[in-house]
């Protein structure tokens, strides 16, 4: 198919500064976690990436082991660059990291500069790109020493492989034990990835949120919604067809408690009360002070996108109805 983007694409979407980095990132992101493996419907990926792109989201967000299976949601984001996107290159960010469990053996793990390389040579062989615009590392790793695992960053953006580099998964400490040698290195590190969300604000008790606004480094925040925690779909039981009926790997039945439900159901109050949908007001809670650059959404439709994209029009929260989200989860924090 010839598909030509919307001339209205840059109309409504707002963008952030990453940091003090010259680049701005769209506020709401899409992340091909789920629903771009091998097992999913290529036309729905299409209708997912043009809805996104025609809305303003210029920003896609991989890795190398998702899937399922390892690899299948960078090869699918390389045919739909084929098919859709090549002529759009330049008003893209993708991304992609390594960091998690890859391939067999002791060098498809971890952060060793062996695998962090190899891995990204992988990727972009995936998705049919000389570059990537930001390249994570994806996790901790406590074994390697971090010198060599930032140097391997800086190693891959002199390159050319990719634009800028990130972490993902660092607590507060560790980020600035690296910002510091990035910096001694001159290494573009621009940005962190780190979950949160209503529910889980462990970047705020780990002390990442604070080190990122001390060294002036931007924030994209993964499961914005809690795995689907923060919707409607769990205020009455569980659905069979739910990510917990499917895929038990991230979110348990046993975190669906009764206490948990009964909250979950006052903040859906509170967010028709402010005229939006239980996501909608997740996702303007995360985007509510300068400190997070960026939302990452995933969707199975292209309906989902769309109500998301509603927070770019959100009032900003008074200070009683914070009270009242944090009152609500005091016990669950």
């Amino acid at each position: 198919m010839d598909y030509i983007a919307k001339d209205t694409r840059y109309n409504e979407m707002e963008y952030r500064r990453v940091g003090k980095s010259g680049l701005k990132l769209p506020a709401v992101s899409l992340g091909l976690w789920h629903n771009f493996g091998s097992n999913d419907s290529y036309s729905n990926m299409k209708e997912l990436v043009m809805t996104a792109f025609d809305n303003g989201i210029t920003h896609f967000d991989l890795a190398n082991n998702y899937g399922p299976i390892y690899g299948a949601a960078e090869m699918n984001f390389g045919r739909l660059m084929k098919d859709l996107l090549r002529p759009y290159r330049d008003e893209l960010i993708i991304s992609t990291k390594a960091g998690y469990d890859m391939w067999p053996g002791p060098y498809g793990d971890w952060g060793s500069k062996k695998y962090l390389v190899a891995s990204l040579d992988q990727s972009l062989k995936r998705m049919g790109l000389s570059y990537v615009d930001i390249f994570y590392h994806h996790r901790m790793d406590p074994e390697t020493d971090l010198f060599e695992t930032m140097e391997a960053l800086d190693s891959i953006v002199r390159s050319g492989k990719a634009l800028y580099v990130g972490i993902s998964n660092y607590d507060g400490e560790t980020m600035k034990k690296a910002s510091a040698i990035l910096k001694e290195l001159h290494t573009p590190f621009i940005i962190n990835q780190n979950r949160y969300s209503i529910l889980d604000r462990t970047i705020e008790r780990n002390g990442l949120k604070a080190a990122a606004r001390e060294e002036r480094k931007g924030i994209i925040a993964f499961s914005p919604l809690a795995q689907g925690q923060l919707s409607d779909k769990y205020l009455n039981g569980i659905p069979e067809d739910s990510r917990i009926r499917r895929d038990g790997r991230f979110l348990h039945e046993s975190d669906i408690t009764p206490e948990k439900v009964e909250r979950i159901g006052k903040l859906n109050a509170l967010a028709a009360e402010r005229g939006q949908t239980l996501p909608q007001m997740a996702l303007s809670w995360v985007l509510k002070d300068e400190d997070v650059t960026s939302v990452l959404i995933g969707a199975s439709k292209s309906s989902q996108i769309l109500e998301n994209l509603e927070v770019i029009r959100r009032a900003p929260f008074s200070e009683a109805e914070l009270k009242e989200i944090d009152f609500l989860i005091a016990d669950g924090r």
